[in-house]
């Protein structure tokens, strides 16, 4: 049957409302959580575990297809006829911070190595699994050893605390071991391209304390280059590395993740950078941040950098662990023979009170009316960049702010927001902005929607558990998980309306993503993809 030209416009462009990968954080370079697909279901269920008696040896690991089934299921396996418009559901780790990455018929997420898919990697690892978009099956995995200088630099069982950006066949990661990492999205099976000695990378000490060479197999990654911050740059990470690389061009840009000790008063390497540039095919050194943040830093450098033009120039804006958000251009001058990218503005996101007393004197660091650092990403929505300030979960609640930049100004722009927005408290969250409205969740729990304009309160809405991922605005509704497991689903819009609250095994502790019709939910330990109508893909899958 020969389509008429209004039908087959009709049907095509039903079908790229459904038909966008989120290849990178945030979905695109401005890092704004906001995905166009429509028709996500609004009830789904994760289904029940078949619970320990299940158990085969390797207990708790997810059959991945079908060859594989008549194995029996494990402790940690879902039984998928428990579930509801679930397409598959596959076994992660035991801690999982990466937020799902879909690209090109591929899913990727971070985790650690606490359920092993290869008898060869047993071990605290750092680990980044590649599933079938399709059906989950298991495709392959980096896996990368401990750093081995202890946790406050490496600690354990985080594993891997992003997961990649993916550019055409190359997939850009920051591993555990304060390095980025260039790899090749089909794995090992294309072969062994870039550097040949994956070997060597997975290697382990013995008891000896001689390393032990691990030999790649089919499902091992295809390692094109590393990066290694710390032995090039005397970075001295802390606790983790993170934060998504964004590449533009042929630059990639990523925090160091330069920190403090363990004391959280002494800084190691302040002269390090906090943010660098490197060549994204080849990972060589192109430049880096003026040391000023690692002067300074309060803890870490872990948000990830956002790109914006301003009257047709690029801009990188990358928000620091000394609470300050830095704008630069892709290029760099020399000073004291270093490749110093060149900067167009800086905005202090604490407010003076967060800085010092009303005596003049610092407010310590991690107290609850002190200044904090940034890890939420900055977004940029109608030329104009929003960003919050927080901490280390492990240090608690404390006041907060949001701001509101114009990226259009130069030099020292503290205290020049366009608006700020204090009912906020600590925040580790990424904001999405749409239809003029801001929706910003903090620590303490609570999800805000305000003017984007102005900072206006709308509402607010409490969880009632500690939030570390950020809302996700899709299909007009908003979603948002919190450490208790629970997922709440609100309406899009200027009044609150709660529509849906489900419950996970499992906390959910990375942001939720919608891409290709389907929304993806990682928790804890598994990683689900829901689709409206959907059944499992071992029964037949969804129409």
């Amino acid at each position: 049957m020969k389509l008429k030209p209004t039908l087959l416009l009709a049907l095509l462009s039903a079908s790229a409302l459904q038909a966008a990968d989120w290849s990178e954080w945030g979905g695109g370079k401005s890092r704004n959580m906001v995905s166009e697909e429509k028709g996500l279901p609004l009830e789904f269920e994760p289904g029940k575990k078949f619970g320990p008696k299940a158990a085969p040896k390797i207990a708790g690991r997810l059959r991945p297809n079908a060859e594989e089934a008549n194995k029996g299921p494990g402790a940690e396996d879902v039984d998928m006829s428990t579930t509801k418009n679930c397409l598959w559901v596959a076994k992660l780790g035991s801690q999982t911070y990466g937020t799902p990455i879909i690209a090109n018929g591929k899913v990727y997420v971070g985790t650690n190595n606490e359920t092993p898919r290869d008898p060869k990697n047993i071990g605290d690892r750092g680990i980044v699994m590649c599933f079938e978009e399709k059906t989950g099956k298991f495709l392959w995995q980096l896996v990368s050893p401990k750093m081995g200088s202890g946790k406050v630099n490496d600690w354990e069982y985080l594993g891997i605390c992003a997961s990649p950006t993916i550019v055409g066949n190359r997939a850009y990661v920051p591993g555990n071991r304060c390095q980025i990492i260039c790899l090749d999205v089909e794995g090992m099976a294309n072969g062994n391209d870039g550097m040949k000695e994956e070997a060597q990378f997975m290697a382990v000490p013995d008891k000896d304390g001689k390393l032990t060479p691990v030999e790649p197999g089919p499902q091992d990654a295809d390692i094109i280059w590393v990066y290694d911050m710390y032995k090039e740059l005397g970075v001295f990470q802390h606790n983790a590395t993170a934060g998504y690389p964004l590449v533009i061009g042929d630059k990639l840009f990523a925090p160091t993740c330069n920190g403090v000790d363990w004391t959280h008063t002494n800084i190691p390497s302040p002269q390090s950078p906090s943010f660098i540039m490197l060549n994204a095919n080849d990972g060589t050194l192109m430049g880096e941040m003026d040391h000023v943040a690692s002067e300074r830093v309060l803890h870490c450098s872990w948000s990830s950098p956002t790109y914006t033009e301003v009257n047709g120039k690029p801009q990188i804006v990358f928000a620091a662990g000394d609470g300050w958000v830095y704008s630069m251009a892709p290029e760099t001058e020399k000073k004291d023979d270093f490749d110093i990218l060149k900067e167009y503005w800086r905005y202090d996101a604490n407010p003076p009170e967060y800085r010092k007393n009303d005596a003049g004197e610092p407010i310590k660091y991690v107290e609850y009316d002190g200044p904090s650092e940034i890890i939420g990403t900055p977004v940029v929505y109608d030329g104009l960049v929003y960003v919050a300030i927080g901490q280390d979960p492990e240090h608690g609640e404390g006041v907060g702010m949001l701001s509101c930049i114009d990226p259009k100004g130069t030099g020292d722009l503290s205290g020049k927001a366009l608006w700020t927005f204090k009912g906020i408290e600590r925040s580790i969250s990424t904001c999405a902005v749409k239809d003029g409205l801001v929706y910003i969740a903090d620590y303490t729990g609570r999800l805000f929607c305000l003017d984007a304009k102005t900072g206006k309160e709308y509402w607010k809405f409490d969880t009632k558990g500690h939030i570390w991922a950020s809302p996700l605005v899709a299909d007009g509704k908003v979603y948002i998980g919190n450490e208790e497991g629970e997922l709440f689903i609100l309406a899009e819009g200027k009044e609150l309306k709660e529509l849906k609250t489900i419950e996970f095994p499992s906390p959910l502790l990375g942001g939720l993503v919608a891409a290709n019709g389907c929304l993806y939910v990682a928790t804890h330990t598994h990683l689900y993809c829901f689709k409206e109508g959907g059944k499992p893909v071992e029964t037949g899958g969804a129409e």
